[in-house]
């Protein structure tokens, strides 16, 4: 049985950033985790007080991955959560996005 091969946790953060800069979304790296096996969770800003936060799960069923929400709401509630995982691990990326309608793309193609 042949496994698709993994990117590693810099690669895809680069190419989402990328994407992001396309569709004029503006997006930070406000930690950097391990470059090859870091796991990524995205914080998307609505600037007006609320946010949400994805972390990527993995069906152990499927075997497929998808975008899950770790928190949302207050954005100091979303930005106590991170902590929290930060604390747990740390080879954590952590991207935040900026966009007042919510947009962060992970629904596309090549980003779940």
């Amino acid at each position: 049985m042949a496994t698709e091969p993994r990117l590693t946790a810099d690669f895809w953060v680069r190419a989402y950033l990328a994407r992001l800069r396309l569709a004029n979304i503006p997006a930070y790296v406000t930690k950097r985790g391990d470059a090859t096996a870091g796991a990524v969770l995205v914080k998307c800003a609505t600037l007006d007080g609320q946010a949400r936060a994805w972390q990527r799960s993995f069906d152990l069923m499927t075997g497929n991955r998808a975008w899950v929400v770790l928190a949302e709401g207050d954005e100091a509630e979303v930005d106590q959560a991170i902590t929290r995982q930060k604390g747990f691990d740390p080879d954590l990326w952590v991207i935040e996005v900026e966009s007042r309608d919510g947009r962060t793309l992970l629904e596309e193609d090549g980003l779940t």
